[in-house]
């Protein structure tokens, strides 16, 4: 991720329900403020309910990040999908449009993976059956995250 900003590509991200909320944070994490001043880092969740509104109607939810990816995604920017299962359909689905588009694709996995399980470059898959422990070491491994891509920028404190 450091790699991919340092060299003025962006990240990506997205997921469903508590999951957006987490990719929505991560992603404000990177352009805002973790734990110190330093330059905006170029970061967008998916999260723009006209977007999701519009795709989801004209061509259905199973599409509504696979597009996202198609209209924002470019060649060396990075995805990361979270995913409590690896079985949402319009993930899988914005995992092969980036996968199309030379994007690296970052799973943050649950449940054993789910059919995400070995299609993404990268994939941690945290131990848990319920969403609620999955998202909280999901949000504990964004939060690390951040904190080595500043690190590795030269940001940290």
């Amino acid at each position: 991720m450091a790699a991919c900003l340092r060299a003025g590509k962006k990240i990506l991200i997205c997921g469903n329900g508590g999951s957006m909320a987490d990719a929505m944070h991560f992603a404000e994490e990177l352009t805002g403020r973790f734990r110190m001043d330093r330059p905006a880092l170029a970061a967008l969740a998916c999260a723009d309910p006209t977007h999701l509104t519009c795709v989801a109607n004209d061509y259905g939810f199973e599409q509504v990040f696979s597009r996202w990816v198609e209209g924002l995604g470019r060649e060396g920017d990075c995805l990361i999908v979270l995913s409590t299962s690896g079985n949402s359909a319009n993930i899988v689905r914005a995992v092969d449009a980036a996968r199309a588009r030379g994007i690296e694709t970052i799973g943050l996995l649950g449940r054993g993976g789910g059919v995400l399980l070995g299609v993404c470059e990268t994939e941690i898959v945290v131990p848990g059956e319920t969403s609620d422990r999955i998202q909280e070491l999901h949000m504990l491994i964004l939060h690390a995250w951040v904190e080595s891509i500043e690190r590795a920028l030269g940001h940290a404190a």
